[in-house]
């Protein structure tokens, strides 16, 4: 396959990509297309690599309303609404409605995904089912799973023996959730915990962390240490910490110099975020959000995700990463031309950086051949005008082409 004329993560000089075998085998100005080689001619667009969502829950998508609407909009019944939820769970029902998820964020352009399940659940239903869908979906997307202690690891019955088990079935990563825990002691001692199991079974990191408009929720400290000591740096990664929005900038100020030390990656959720967010708050009403500008300023690797999509904590949602990337860019007040252009890193290499892929993710002759095309010709004209996703690539293979959309207009 040879991809003629592109733009390549905005460079104004135009390429031409040929693929071989799943990989990138040649990119430079001008290449010969061979005898029978499949041409994509790209007309300037642009070529990125694909999307990556890093922070996500297949297995709660689909289920909002079910069996109630969260009519607060609060992370608390949200929880309680799911604990409800997932009490009739079947790996069928968990698995229809991830994979359809997963279709979804794969038309939009996204191949990487890294997914928490909830392990507070003695059967591990959830768990199960989406280790069937993590092989299932293999040729066009490449998921990651987190054991996620919802309802908490020292505050839920057995809380530890469900981490090990899934430790044991297969996850990735192993996941937290300190500020959920009954008290500050449980909160601590359960990143411990997440650090050991992690290093015991070899896994990598990502806790639910802070998300809680308090000040004093401060688990971001604990985790950031753990993950300098152990050496496990940037195998560690903090979901959410949108405490970390109300923080004293004092405290803040001491924070990062530990963050940048530890070398933790960071996501931010930027529509469940503000939609979870300042639920508490009269007026002024805080943002909900953590200081994406400002650790993307200070070196330290910060991703967005989709998080949750139709389901107790959030009612829309469809898969395209360009809804928490537009909102986000508005909320953390990154809009000059320049980071517009770029912002396009926090939903491709930093989530990539994050999940730990970059041995196979990027355009570079050698690596798999995974890209997308879209149909404007730089970045800032793509999220504006929320471009199609002309072709998305996996291993070498088209697995979505989109057709634009004809607009016929009528003026006088």
């Amino acid at each position: 396959m040879l991809i003629q004329q592109v733009s390549i993560e905005n460079e104004t000089t135009l390429k031409d990509v040929r693929i071989e075998n799943g990989k990138f085998a040649a990119i430079a100005e001008h290449l010969t297309p061979g005898d029978n080689e499949q041409v994509i001619d790209g007309k300037g667009k642009l070529l990125l690599p694909p999307f990556v969502d890093p922070h996500v829950h297949l297995d709660s998508t689909l289920t909002a309303g079910d069996p109630e609407w969260n009519q607060s909009g609060t992370l608390f019944d949200g929880i309680r609404i799911w604990s409800a939820r997932k009490q009739k769970l079947s790996i069928q029902d968990v698995k229809e409605r991830a994979t359809a998820t997963l279709k979804k964020q794969a038309s939009h352009g996204t191949q990487f995904v890294r997914s928490h399940v909830d392990v507070t659940d003695p059967n591990l239903t959830a768990l199960q089912a989406l280790l069937e869908v993590r092989d299932e979906v293999k040729d066009f997307i490449e998921l990651q799973l987190v054991a996620f202690p919802q309802e908490g690891i020292l505050s839920f019955p057995n809380g530890k023996e469900l981490m090990t088990k899934a430790a044991e079935m297969g996850v990735d990563a192993i996941g937290g959730i300190p500020h959920f825990e009954f008290n500050r002691e449980y909160s601590v001692q359960s990143l411990h915990f997440v650090s050991d199991l992690a290093e015991k079974y070899n896994r990598l990191i990502d806790v639910h962390c802070d998300e809680i408009d308090d000040p004093a929720s401060r688990g971001l400290e604990t985790m950031a240490t753990l993950a300098y000591e152990t050496g496990m740096h940037d195998m560690v990664t903090a979901s959410h910490t949108t405490a970390l929005g109300s923080y004293n900038d004092a405290y803040a100020y001491k924070l990062f110099r530990l963050l940048k030390m530890s070398q933790i990656n960071m996501i931010a959720n930027p529509l469940v975020n503000t939609f979870l967010g300042g639920r508490f708050d009269t007026y002024p009403k805080r943002r909900g959000m953590t200081r994406v500008k400002e650790l993307d300023a200070d070196g330290i690797n910060i991703a967005f995700g989709e998080d949750d999509i139709k389901d107790p904590w959030y009612p829309m949602g469809d898969g395209n990463m360009l809804d928490p990337l537009h909102l986000g860019l508005h909320v953390a007040q990154t809009m000059g031309y320049d980071q517009i252009m770029n912002a396009y890193h926090y939903v491709t290499l930093n989530g990539a950086k994050a999940m730990h892929v970059l041995d196979h993710y990027g355009i570079e002759e050698g690596k798999e051949a995974n890209c997308i095309l879209m149909n404007r010709g730089n970045f800032y004209d793509a999220l504006n005008e929320r471009a199609e996703v002309l072709y998305s690539i996996h291993h070498g293979k088209i697995i979505v082409q989109t057709k634009p959309i004809e607009v016929t207009t009528h003026f006088e």
